[in-house]
């Protein structure tokens, strides 16, 4: 019973450390998937995120962002662009993570 109780705490941390929304702020455009803009007026923001200070504080698509050290632990690597019509997505396969 007591591996069964650990098994089951061990999966459910597991779940949720993957749905967290860890970032990587990427230097070139091309190496992101997905190109963030940052807007002057939270009315002009399709999100609102704020940057937290621990992956476990990130949340599951609530604009609670962790900005990671190293690109592998991002699950979305991002790029800041300078103009609004750059945003966009590069790898659409990462949709789902938003």
């Amino acid at each position: 019973m007591r591996l069964l109780v650990c098994t089951a705490l061990l999966i459910i941390s597991s779940a949720r450390s993957a749905a967290a929304q860890k970032m990587f702020a990427v230097k070139y455009s091309g190496q992101a998937d997905l190109k963030v803009h940052v807007v002057d007026f939270v009315g002009q923001a399709d999100l609102k995120v704020f940057k937290v200070s621990s992956a476990g504080q990130a949340g599951k698509n609530d604009g609670r962002w962790y900005f990671t050290d190293y690109q592998g632990q991002a699950d979305l690597k991002i790029a800041f662009v300078k103009y609004q019509g750059q945003a966009g997505w590069n790898n659409t396969s990462k949709k789902h993570l938003l």
